[in-house]
């Protein structure tokens, strides 16, 4: 079943629950998968990592908003964003923990040679298309980058 199937049935049964908040973000993705589709050049169904990437920026706009909603103390919009956040994040693949991050990125690191932080560049190639949609690249960024420091200590 494709991401667009699921979030279909996902829609109907959110409509019979009357479940407005996990109905408004089921509709956001489904809106973004039509735009996508119909986008010039596009192919007519969308491949299984271009669906990733649309949940992962959705995702990503959703967490944004919520942070500056709390910066400017507009707690009930927060609530809104974080609700249609957990919504999407069903549909992602679970997130790596720090630990497990830590441990595939010291694979990379040995994998591909690097030996200290001239080398981000090359270990940030690897991990993004590796880790995709299993950690945020913020995340990815900052645990090479430590990780690439103390390689020279």
């Amino acid at each position: 079943m494709s991401l667009k199937e699921k979030i279909e049935a996902d829609i109907k049964k959110a409509m019979l629950a009357k479940n407005k908040v996990r109905l408004d973000a089921l509709r956001s993705i489904k809106s973004q998968i039509l735009l996508a589709e119909t986008e010039k050049g596009a192919a007519q169904t969308l491949t299984t990592d271009a669906e990733l990437k649309l949940l992962t920026k959705a995702a990503k706009q959703r967490r944004e908003s919520a942070e500056v909603f709390a910066k400017q103390n507009r707690t009930d919009l927060e609530e809104v964003e974080l609700a249609q956040l957990a919504v999407i994040e069903e549909f992602l693949p679970a997130q790596l923990d720090e630990g497990d991050l830590r441990a595939r990125l010291v694979e990379i690191i040995q994998r591909v040679g690097a030996t200290g932080p001239s080398d981000l560049g090359k270990v940030m190639g690897v991990a993004a298309r590796e880790l995709s949609g299993q950690a945020d690249g913020k995340a990815i960024s900052a645990a090479v980058s430590q990780l690439l420091n103390n390689t020279n200590a």
